[in-house]
């Protein structure tokens, strides 16, 4: 598994994309999302064939205001499991969503390579109609440019509870997606979800989920591309539970292994 640093984060990113994608165009406007509550953590596992790979840790951190707009501020902690030959990965992803959930104010990515930690930024500037990207290591900014966009978009960590908020939309939604430093889509089927029992290794029940599938219109690293699908858990918390998504020699799988969130089990299903 002999892959370069920056391609281990690119996949990273990739990963957490598909697995939160949604269109916000399509969904009706709310001033506050339903499902946000602040410390809020959810800890998953990312493996194929059986084969451990790494861990995403998502937390809610505040609500707080940014540039004058209620929001949002929540955090990844994304690692890869001990004894991955040739990588060591340790990145921080941190968003400033809008409090409707409906889209992104800001966006930064960290990183810790040998040079230190790199980072990429968006800030996502709708009234001035562009979203401004810098990248550097540490506080050393190398790059910067802008891309000039009336629309409002998200970022791959936002996604994840844009999702949450909108999985019973049913609606079939295109969403303007942020990754990688470039513009895309992601086409998310909310319209046809089924409700099904999905068994987890940590609970003693059948979880009560709602599934659906989605298909990513651009390609990331190891070839992650094309459809992928997800589970919800179906009550008012809609936490993803599960993911499955292709690359190149098979599926990845995201599952739901910790949790803390008050007043909420997994809802039990029949």
């Amino acid at each position: 598994m002999n892959v370069s640093m920056k391609a281990y984060r690119r996949f990273s990113h990739s990963i957490i994309a598909l697995f939160v994608s949604i269109a916000l165009s399509a969904v009706p406007v709310r001033s506050w999302a339903q499902m946000f509550q602040p410390s809020e953590v959810l800890e998953y596992e990312v493996s194929y064939l059986g084969i451990l790979l790494g861990t995403i840790k998502m937390t809610v951190e505040r609500a707080d205001t940014l540039r004058g707009n209620n929001i949002f501020k929540a955090k990844a902690d994304i690692d890869t499991a001990p004894g991955i030959p040739f990588v060591e990965f340790h990145s921080v992803y941190e968003t400033w969503m809008d409090a409707s959930a409906q889209h992104s104010h800001q966006f930064i990515a960290s990183s810790k390579t040998k040079a230190g930690w790199e980072y990429t930024r968006y800030d996502f500037l709708q009234p001035q109609g562009k979203i401004h990207v810098e990248e550097g290591i540490k506080n050393t900014k190398q790059k910067e440019f802008d891309i000039l966009t009336p629309k409002r978009w998200n970022d791959g960590l936002s996604l994840f509870f844009f999702a949450r908020e909108f999985v019973k939309s049913g609606r079939y939604v295109n969403v303007p997606t942020v990754i990688n430093g470039d513009t895309a889509r992601t086409l998310i089927n909310f319209r046809d979800i089924q409700r099904e029992n999905l068994t987890l290794n940590n609970v003693q029940y059948p979880v009560k989920t709602l599934y659906f599938k989605g298909e990513a219109k651009w390609k990331g690293i190891y070839g992650l591309e094309k459809d992928f699908e997800g589970w919800f858990s179906d009550d008012e918390a809609r936490i993803p539970i599960r993911a499955k998504m292709k690359v190149i020699v098979g599926k990845v799988d995201i599952q739901l292994v910790r949790w803390k969130r008050a007043n909420w089990s997994p809802p039990q299903g029949s």
